[in-house]
């Protein structure tokens, strides 16, 4: 089987990480895998932070679980209601992707980015999580206070996440595929 294929059939979500950090170089190789994603007329309207400082990731949990408890949304107010609750499923290092407010595919091309993340991370032994919770740090003053220490420009909005980490025992099977959502016209 050809090593792409394998390596898609291999990446899992992890939602459970080591505290150990993602070495430099591997983050640089994952980041400029990233950067090699397919975009609109190359327009690379998107950002990333990659942050790995402890204090704001547990500042930015704390403001997500608050968002979500209040969110009304019965599931998400029951999961952040959780002992232990962890947007980012304590990994070291989360990639926060924004994109230009102003671009029109921004959202499909910080998509391609993120599987790119992914795709590198599994490529190196490392676990990663696309995610799109983290949304709700900006559903509050004191959340939207915290873009510029995350770094996200102005004229940008959050489009999702990805974590990255060693993952801790984690081995998720390979949920079943509905194949009947495929349809060929020949």
């Amino acid at each position: 089987m050809h090593e792409t294929l394998k390596l898609i059939k291999r990446r899992r979500s992890i939602r459970q990480y080591k505290a150990e950090q993602v070495p430099e170089a591997e983050l640089k190789e994952i980041m400029s895998a990233a950067l090699l994603a397919p975009n609109a007329r190359s327009m690379q309207a998107w950002h990333f932070s990659v942050i790995q400082q402890p204090y704001l990731l547990d500042r930015m949990v704390h403001v997500i679980r608050e968002n979500l408890i209040v969110s009304g949304i019965e599931f998400l107010v029951e999961r952040a209601s959780t002992p232990g609750y962890n947007t980012f499923y304590g990994a070291p290092t989360v990639i926060m992707i924004s994109a230009d407010e102003n671009s029109a595919f921004a959202q499909i091309d910080c998509g391609a980015a993120a599987e790119n993340i992914a795709l590198a991370a599994t490529s190196m032994g490392l676990g990663s999580c696309v995610m799109t919770s983290p949304a709700f740090l900006f559903m509050s003053e004191e959340g939207n206070a915290l873009r510029e220490a995350i770094g996200i420009p102005d004229g940008y909005k959050y489009v999702c996440s990805v974590t990255i980490g060693y993952a801790d025992g984690e081995h998720p099977e390979t949920p079943d595929r509905n194949a009947d959502v495929i349809n060929y016209v020949r």
